[in-house]
């Protein structure tokens, strides 16, 4: 009882401590919002890599055609696509001049299809500037100028905005929030721009780069066969020694992400392999780690504890009901779905690493690519 007792405090006094070190870090982070619109526009290529995507392109490519920006160039690249996609973007074509479609036909060895079809954006563009984004991010009016002015008054060479992700089932919404929490402390965003830090950040939904910047880092092809291709970017422009930084996008930038948990849960079976670099060992210590943090601590702890260690469990949980409704999405019931939530990733986590094994690769869009691959031994 004692040591479960010393266990509990510990717990305690490293997840209020972690809470209060993001609520700070999240702080320290930059509204897109609130910067000002830039007044000598440099040339932009928007690349947007699109594969089946009829449900939601048209709306997602209706807000990147009106965004107040002239000086930009939007090339979407439509990555072997079977239903109405390619109707949809002619149909665009016909109505917006700066609109070029590139359609590819066939997936070159070697390459996962979404960073094939990036890279040849990029191949098909010449401007200063190249935003990498999704064909279901919405954008305001004036994302693009105000990101511009913030990464051209700091002089950066990566900039990435972290958006609000939209889903009509509360589940994955309260799921989402913790998920964004273990991303942030994996992560630490907010000192992606100190150059003595390790921290980088990359998000696929804008992944804002100076050209020069990303032929410097290698393009897509030093991470051709990584499905974790926004997060490596970040990584191997920071790692190359050029300056990044991200903002907070909220209404500026924004997407549905996933319908439901199901959705969710499915689609992070190409990733969670991949987060611990194709290491069982290092998948097993990521499950264990979230199953301690995360889901275990506070029902072990109000099921089986003392009253001594059920106040600590409910001190925990205050401190997360108030970081979750003082930071955006502002839903302090999402507390409660902490420890679901952390048995949802770690289940998730498991599954992906068991499936990668048993299949000896992952499946993505219609196509095979094996461990040894993956791992850049064939």
């Amino acid at each position: 009882m004692m040591i479960f007792f010393y266990c509990s405090l510990a717990i305690s006094i490293i997840t209020i401590a972690l809470t209060i070190y993001l609520f700070l870090g999240f702080k320290k982070i930059k509204q897109l919002s609130a910067q000002p619109i830039i007044e000598i526009q440099p040339s932009v290529a928007i690349i947007i890599a699109v594969r089946n995507e009829e449900e939601e392109l048209a709306k997602a490519l209706q807000s990147v055609c009106n965004i107040k920006y002239s000086n930009c160039r939007i090339i979407v690249v439509n990555d072997r696509s079977t239903d109405r996609t390619a109707e949809i973007l002619l149909d665009f074509k016909a109505h917006y001049p700066n609109l070029m479609v590139t359609t590819i036909t066939t997936l070159p060895d070697g390459w996962l299809g979404k960073n094939n079809a990036l890279y040849q954006g990029y191949t098909s563009s010449a401007e200063e500037w190249l935003l990498f984004t999704d064909a279901d991010v919405l954008f305001h009016l004036d994302t693009l100028s105000k990101a511009l002015a913030y990464s051209v008054a700091n002089e950066l060479d990566h900039l990435t905005v972290l958006p609000r992700v939209i889903s009509p089932s509360p589940i994955l919404n309260s799921v989402l929030a913790t998920f964004t929490i273990m991303l942030m402390l994996h992560l630490r965003p907010w000192d992606a721009k100190n150059p003595r830090s390790k921290a980088y950040v990359g998000i696929g939904a804008f992944n804002l780069v100076r050209r020069a910047a990303y032929e410097k880092a290698g393009t897509h092809v030093r991470i051709k066969l990584r499905p974790d291709d926004d997060l490596q970017l970040g990584f191997k422009i920071k790692t190359t020694g050029l300056r990044q930084d991200v903002l907070v996008g909220n209404e500026y930038v924004s997407l549905a992400w996933y319908k439901n948990l199901r959705q969710f849960m499915d689609g992070l079976l190409k990733n969670s392999f991949a987060v611990a670099n194709y290491s069982t060992i290092r998948a097993i210590a990521n499950i264990i780690l979230i199953l301690i943090v995360v889901a275990l601590p506070m029902p072990v702890m109000l099921i089986f504890g003392s009253t001594a260690i059920r106040l600590m469990a409910c001190a925990m949980l205050l401190a997360h009901v108030v970081y979750m409704t003082v930071i955006p999405p502002y839903k302090w019931w999402y507390a409660f779905m902490i420890p679901f939530a952390g048995f949802v990733m770690a289940y998730t986590t498991l599954r992906a690493t068991w499936i990668t094994l048993k299949q000896g690769g992952i499946y993505w869009r219609d196509s095979f690519y094996s461990l040894a691959m993956l791992k850049g031994k064939d």
